[in-house]
């Protein structure tokens, strides 16, 4: 795998795709620069070379050129996260752009306006990746959140630099992180898969069950598999349509001696909403009217022993409805458990906008061994599939 530390920049111009979709405020100022700050240290290397560097990515989805999307509304947080002043050109090709990326000079940044204000970025048009790629010595693609998407900028644009281009170092960590959970793990290995539906970790679960030895069920797709072994639910959320796709799991997870851990009980409420009524009942004996919406203390007490005893932790979605205070308990546990484990010399993979989401929010995240940047991206590669934004470096 060949990343920028394989590489020396000096006198290069390195064609950098980032991902700077960053939220917004209604005053267009950053609300978290979580983004910006992930892609400094490849920046800062290329630079200290004394090289520079061009900066290309998109922001929401805009329909055509869409003043609100313009990524001139993120230069004066980007310069000072990355400690120099950005440079800003009002388009990603042309001859105004390809001016601006001539006359940059060794230790200098140059942010291409929105990608995606040409429909041609998303379609992957060949001859848009070439316009880009005529603006760099060096491609590196540093964008883990779109390399699951086959874009000009993310793929199309790596067939013009068949000896040039390399794996940022933001980009190189989250292959390498995912590749320690699922083909150089220690063991035991667990994963805990959260979230409202089965039908969107389906393959997740398949993909996973030869490289885990424990497999924990949480949030709204608890619902299907309790339903499914024939327990009571309530109101809670359920697809029914996947009741026997759930019993399959657990049978194949059991032919693969993978033990499978369903919350046994949880926290239930007459309402969607934080101040509803709450109970705590066993998770298959909910009463019509009620709603299981955070894993019980039962259930948090038996999964305890389960993550200190883990070498290797897998954490894809949350075990309640998290963002209502009532129902965070679960959610916030869980992640302690999993901080204390790799203070214990766990490796932890957090993963998955909710997760991710989950452990910022409750200051988590210094605590676990890395948080993933890219949640699409991720599900992907844990589905087993390979990213078109990898496979266009390593080809």
């Amino acid at each position: 795998m060949k990343t920028i530390s394989d590489i020396n920049f000096a006198g290069k111009k390195a064609l950098i795709r980032v991902d700077f979709n960053v939220p917004l405020d209604e005053n267009f100022n950053v609300t978290d620069a979580t983004r910006i700050e992930a892609a400094k240290p490849t920046i800062d290397k290329i630079l200290n070379d004394g090289g520079s560097v061009i900066l290309m990515s998109h922001l929401g989805r805009p329909k055509g050129k869409e003043d609100q999307f313009s990524l001139k509304h993120i230069v004066a947080k980007a310069s000072e996260v990355l400690g120099k002043p950005v440079q800003f050109v009002n388009d990603c090709i042309g001859n105004d752009v390809a001016t601006a990326a001539n006359n940059l000079k060794a230790g200098e940044i140059l942010l291409l306006e929105n990608l995606r204000f040409y429909k041609e970025e998303t379609a992957g048009d060949e001859g848009f990746a070439e316009q880009l790629s005529k603006l760099g010595d060096i491609y590196v693609n540093d964008a883990f959140g779109t390399a699951h998407r086959a874009h000009a900028s993310t793929t199309i644009v790596a067939k013009f630099f068949p000896e040039n281009k390399v794996f940022g170092a933001l980009l190189a960590k989250e292959i390498e992180s995912l590749n320690k959970v699922l083909n150089n793990s220690e063991k035991p290995v667990t994963a805990v898969l959260g979230g409202s539906k089965v039908s969107s970790k389906i393959t997740v679960i398949e993909n996973i069950l030869d490289k885990v030895d424990h497999l924990i069920i949480g949030g709204g797709m608890t619902f299907t598999f309790i339903k499914a072994l024939g327990g009571k639910i309530g109101n809670s959320i359920c697809e029914d349509d996947k009741q026997e796709l759930a019993l399959e799991i657990l049978a194949k997870a059991k032919a693969k001696n993978v033990q499978v851990h369903l919350p046994v009980d949880v926290i239930a409420a007459d309402g969607f909403k934080n101040d509803a009524n709450t109970t705590v009942v066993n998770t298959n004996e909910i009463s019509d009217g009620w709603q299981g919406l955070d894993a019980g203390p039962k259930s948090l007490e038996s999964l305890k022993q389960v993550i200190l005893d883990s070498k290797t932790i897998l954490w894809n979605g949350p075990l309640g409805v998290f963002e209502m205070e009532t129902f965070a308990k679960g959610t916030i546990t869980l992640g302690e458990f999993i901080a204390e484990s790799t203070k214990n010399g766990a490796f932890s993979l957090v993963g998955g906008g909710d997760s991710v989401a989950a452990v910022k929010q409750f200051g988590l995240e210094p605590k676990m061994s890395y948080v993933s940047t890219g949640g699409g991206a991720m599900l992907e590669m844990l589905e087993g599939k390979t990213l078109p934004g990898i496979a266009a470096i390593l080809n």
